[in-house]
């Protein structure tokens, strides 16, 4: 008796496992996003009739959604509220579609979310304000987009943020102090939008910064002393704007930049003294190096 007992318990076990669901909550967040972005033209559709662990680009674990990667998938549309809903999202990854409309407010309750990826859409509007809520976020890269209103001063909360990129859009304002605080950063991209004001010289706080593209602004003042201590930089786009000083630029070791553009064109008598011999100047190009499908 006790035999049969224990080979029914692992025989009900292993039908839970094969058969288990994700909470319902997540299963209608996956739908909306299918129907919001016409989901039927999909390069990669859902069979929505299937297991959730069988769609493209979705992954589970223990019976929740921790990725969404619909790269180059052809959505078209908008990415519905009830995207707050998937509240285990690690990975969020719609870069290279046709999305439209704007971001919902309930983006920040994904707060176990590491890499948003948003590039090449059409997204429109602000970012919302408490994007800062976005605590693990690794990466976020929205380039590409309509995106206005001003940079969300509370990213400057996401202490762990590597990759900053919002080039290419129509954001104003000025760059927030905040983003000095972002310790990790690696990647900061903000080429060609309508940032104005002095660059802060909080951004001097980011040691292991490599790449800063600040290239196709409004920005003015005076380059920042603080520059000198940006020791890892390789790359530094700042033509195209208004400053009317760069004589800082003199407390920088520009040996140890790859790529360094700036206003050629321009009378320049503060970089006498500059030893640009061992610096690349590329072209005013932006160029970004895109990690797909992770």
């Amino acid at each position: 008796m006790k035999k049969q007992l224990v080979a029914f318990l692992v025989f009900f076990m292993v039908v839970n496992t094969i058969f288990a669901d994700i909470p319902q909550t997540e299963k209608n967040a996956l739908l909306d996003l299918y129907g919001a972005t016409n989901g039927e033209e999909w390069q990669n559709k859902w069979d929505i009739n299937a297991p959730v662990e069988q769609w493209y680009g979705v992954k589970l674990v223990n019976d929740h959604v921790v990725e969404i990667n619909l790269f180059h998938n052809n959505l078209q549309g908008t990415i519905p509220a009830s995207i707050g809903g998937l509240t285990s999202l690690n990975v969020l990854n719609l870069a290279f579609n046709g999305i439209t409309g704007q971001l919902p407010e309930t983006l920040v309750k994904l707060v176990k979310l590491k890499v948003l990826k948003l590039e090449m859409n059409r997204i429109k509007g602000e970012l919302p304000i408490e994007m800062g809520n976005l605590a693990q976020l690794i990466e976020f890269s929205a380039f590409n987009n309509f995106l206005t209103g001003s940079i969300p001063a509370s990213l400057g909360n996401i202490k762990g943020l590597k990759i900053l990129n919002l080039s290419s859009n129509n954001i104003k304002g000025e760059i927030p102090n905040s983003l000095g605080n972002l310790k990790n950063l690696v990647v900061l991209g903000l080429f060609e939008n309508s940032l104005e004001g002095s660059i802060p010289n909080e951004l001097g706080n980011l040691s292991l910064l490599k790449e800063l593209v600040l290239a196709n602004n409004q920005l003015g003042g005076e380059i920042p002393k603080e520059f000198g201590q940006l020791a890892s930089l390789e790359v530094l786009q700042i033509q195209n704007n208004k400053f009317n000083s760069f004589k800082n630029l003199e407390y920088m070791n520009t040996q140890g930049l790859l790529v360094f553009d700036f206003d050629k064109n321009k009378e320049m008598s503060d970089f006498k003294n500059i030893d640009f011999d061992k610096t690349r100047m590329a072209e005013t190009l932006f160029e970004e190096d895109i990690e797909h499908d992770r």
